[in-house]
């Protein structure tokens, strides 16, 4: 075949993909970003036995370049820039573990993932962590931000034949302290923990799961439980606000409740309890401008927290709590705090709006009136004032008279004196009526025309 009619086909084919590449409108500019983000933060792949170390910082005034500065820190890693970081979901491998950083709205968390130190099998009792850890104590406590969360989970190859007898050992290796446990996913894992803070400043959780669980299950597992005590601690964030707030709140129902009874009795000004009703307003405003956004954020937190006691599908162990119920009974109480709280700030900032409105009506009500009383003075004032206007047309109606009168009189004795036969009283005397009736007409129509 001659090469030229092989190009023409090859240049067919191309143009071939091309249009169906094209099949479709113009993306919008979000297209990808949005369809990606299932993808934004995968799961870890862990090999069991391993030690996975989480730690959740608050990021409040941390910027992505002070992370990425802190993580180039990290020994025989390549130079990170900010751009890296612009995802919000970064994994690094190093030779023998692997550290994965996260960035949240609020918080930013730090996963490492390690082979288990020998020390920490399911024979030992509460054993030591920290030192066998692949990243060095100083480079954690350099962490930019406060920490939030912060969590040892152990993951252990061992058979879930026994799931009582497990939790015996568990228990010991965990301290023999008081715990939660139960099989996750039907029984494919337990999951045993105290939810007790160490001196160390971390708590810890236990995985036992049979030595053929898949490394992405091991992942999700891990994913999970991790996501479920960091959210809830982010979750109660809101429950020290609900407490600082119970006084105000109830210092401020007394101040409307009395506010309410005060516009009742009609004994005080509306200026002051005006003035006493904006006071209150503005420091319930106040309050709410500051505090509904962190109880907003308990409510997402919750849900993620119940989302991920879902997931978990646990089967109780006889003798213990499952960590679902456990946070039923220990998490529920507080976010119901939480949630009252602003119900009740929500619900005084509507009662103060509907006193407000009590109070305008009251001040609409008063100003109605004396607006009547001013239009009632005003009315009475324009009616004395025509029936003076009509006394003074009258008095300028005789005045007007007279001098013409006047006039004509002195006409008349002049025409006397110039030899006409004309008596000036009796020509004066005679044009009286013809000049007051020539003077009202006149008057009354320049009254008509101005009313015109």
């Amino acid at each position: 075949m001659p090469i030229c009619s092989i190009q023409d086909k090859i240049l067919s084919m191309n143009q071939t993909i091309h249009n169906l590449t094209q099949a479709l409108p113009s993306d919008d500019s979000q297209r990808a970003l949005l369809h990606n983000e299932v993808h934004t933060r995968p799961a870890a792949r862990i090999r069991l036995p391993a030690l996975v170390v989480s730690i959740a910082v608050l990021n409040e005034g941390i910027s992505r370049e002070e992370e990425c500065q802190h993580l180039n820190r990290l020994p025989g890693k390549r130079k990170l820039t900010p751009a890296d970081l612009q995802g919000n979901f970064l994994r690094l491998r190093f030779s023998n573990h692997a550290l994965k950083w996260e960035r949240h709205s609020e918080f930013t968390r730090y996963s490492l993932v390690q082979a288990l130190p020998p020390q920490a099998s399911l024979d030992a009792t509460d054993p030591e962590l920290l030192s066998s850890l692949s990243l060095e104590a100083e480079w954690l406590r350099a962490i930019p931000g406060r920490t939030i969360a912060a969590i040892k989970l152990v993951m252990l190859a061992e058979s879930l034949v026994d799931p009582v007898a497990m939790l015996d050992r568990a228990r010991r290796w965990l301290g023999d302290h008081a715990v939660v446990a139960s099989l996750m996913g039907h029984g494919h894992s337990i999951v045993v923990t105290d939810f007790r803070l160490r001196d160390s400043g971390f708590e810890r959780m236990l995985v036992l799961a049979p030595a053929d669980t898949s490394e992405t299950r091991a992942g999700r597992i891990s994913a999970r439980l991790l996501e479920l005590e960091t959210y809830r601690m982010m979750a109660l964030r809101g429950l020290p606000v609900a407490k600082e707030l119970g006084p105000m709140l109830a210092e401020s129902e007394a101040v409307l409740s009395t506010i309410t009874a005060r516009l009742e009795g009609k004994h005080d000004s509306d200026q002051d309890l005006l003035d006493t009703l904006v006071t209150l307003a503005a420091r319930v405003e106040r309050a709410t401008a500051e505090h509904v956004y962190r109880f907003s954020a308990t409510q997402a937190y919750n849900s993620l927290v119940l989302n991920r006691i879902t997931e978990l599908r646990e089967k109780p162990i006889p003798g213990t709590q499952t960590v679902g119920e456990f946070m039923q009974r220990r998490l529920s109480p507080a976010i119901a705090t939480v949630s009252a709280t602003a119900q009740r700030l929500a619900s005084l900032s509507q009662r103060i709006e509907r006193a407000g409105g009590l109070l305008r009506t009251r001040v609409d009500i008063v100003t109605e009136v004396q607006n009547q009383q001013l239009l009632f003075k005003l009315t009475r004032g324009q009616e004395l004032q025509l029936r003076l206007q009509r006394t003074v047309e009258g008095l300028s109606i005789a005045a007007i008279t007279y001098y013409v009168i006047s006039l004509v009189f002195y006409a008349g004795k002049a025409a006397n004196a110039a030899g006409l036969p004309i008596n000036p009283e009796i020509a004066a005397g005679a044009m009286i009526p013809v000049v007051l009736g020539g003077v009202v007409w006149l008057t009354r129509r320049i009254r008509r025309h101005f009313h015109a």
